[in-house]
């Protein structure tokens, strides 16, 4: 059970939330004024290496196609 708590699989599911949480968070942030350009900058490059990282968990989990 303690292996399942660090599978790939569970990171996978646990980024996918985050960077769902974070889009939403920058959203909210861009209706904001004063806009705050720098925290948006970082929030966003936050995203992307989110994005990355579940890029890179989904190609290791899926199987390799037959040639």
């Amino acid at each position: 059970m303690d292996a399942n708590l660090h599978s790939p699989r569970r990171r996978l599911i646990e980024l996918t939330m985050e960077h769902g949480d974070l889009d939403a968070l920058i959203d909210i942030a861009c209706l904001d004024m004063p806009v705050d350009e720098l925290m948006i900058r970082r929030l966003k490059k936050k995203r992307l290496a989110m994005r990355d990282e579940i890029d890179r968990l989904q190609r290791n989990l899926q199987p390799d196609e037959p040639a």
